[in-house]
């Protein structure tokens, strides 16, 4: 289990984060990054010195020294922008940092541990014909899908409920392995979405159970979420190695559905006239008559 857990396991740790986070992104600038003098004298840390990086955000150190320490209680989004700019903050980062920094009111009831899609995001899918597509919830829950993802990434059907996240089918599906052509790169990212959610919900239960999980079980997994990188989904090129086609490169999108912040519409093509396509053409014909599993809602 991460050590970072909150009480009995309830969810992680946002002060612990919150440290552990800014920490990090000092440790990866050197002065000479942001414009300070480098000394040549010997660094007992790596990266900038806490009074480098008070001084670049015009704060005093005592109080970045607490904020480091975990203690972000009413700090401001003056002060919150100021250190993101001297951290040179991506905008996930940012925001990420004024999760912990910053966090909401804890919710009253547990949510649910697995939302769903709902029915018209599963027609729209369908409608896909030609489109590998899904519905990734929080967590990297795959919540729906269409029969051309079920072509490219495998049947999800007919996996247990709980087995349908990317987190665990990437580091714990030796197949994935195999599909991904830079395997490394999806791991990265896919641990870096997960610690996106983490910031937005330290108290989730579920989340938290995975985390433990794939900690205990993935030493890979232990060594990038102790980076603490953070990322959006957004859009990209993924390289993958068919069992039936071979290598095929296709390009994603990642879209937010209207009034759905935690669940994302992920689609893949490729372009036209590539090798790619015709292999996407002969994977659609030959899986034509599998059940759409993204108009239903999957077996548990």
């Amino acid at each position: 289990m991460d050590e970072r857990m909150g009480p009995q396991g309830g969810g992680l740790d946002p002060r612990a984060e919150l440290s552990e986070f800014l920490r990090t992104r000092r440790a990866r600038l050197k002065p000479q990054d942001v414009g300070l003098p480098d000394l040549g004298r010997h660094r007992r840390v790596p990266g900038l010195r806490r009074e480098e990086l008070a001084q670049l955000a015009g704060v005093s150190v005592a109080y970045y020294t607490r904020l480091e320490q975990g203690n972000g209680r009413n700090v401001s989004a003056e002060v919150l922008d100021a250190i993101a700019r001297a951290l040179r903050l991506s905008d996930a980062e940012h925001a990420h940092l004024t999760h912990l920094a910053r966090p909401g009111r804890r919710r009253k009831r547990p949510e649910p541990r697995t939302r769903q899609a709902r029915p018209a995001l599963r027609q729209l899918l369908d409608a896909m014909e030609t489109v590998p597509a899904y519905v990734v919830g929080r967590r990297s829950e795959i919540l729906a899908w269409n029969r051309m993802a079920t072509a490219v990434f495998g049947d999800w059907g007919a996996l247990p409920a709980q087995e349908r996240n990317w987190a665990r089918l990437v580091f714990l599906d030796p197949a994935q392995r195999e599909l991904f052509v830079e395997w490394e790169q999806k791991a990265c990212d896919m641990v870096a979405y997960l610690r996106m959610d983490a910031g937005r919900h330290p108290d989730d239960p579920a989340l938290s159970a995975l985390v433990g999980e794939l900690s205990v079980k993935s030493e890979e997994f232990r060594t990038l979420w102790a980076r603490h990188d953070v990322k959006e989904k957004s859009h990209g090129a993924k390289r993958l190695r068919h069992p039936l086609v071979g290598e095929l490169t296709l390009l994603w999108e990642s879209f937010r559905p209207a009034g759905e912040d935690e669940q994302s519409l992920v689609t893949y093509f490729a372009e036209a006239g590539s090798p790619s396509a015709e292999a996407l053409r002969l994977l659609g014909s030959w899986n034509a008559d599998a059940p759409a599993d993204g108009s239903r809602t999957p077996a548990a």
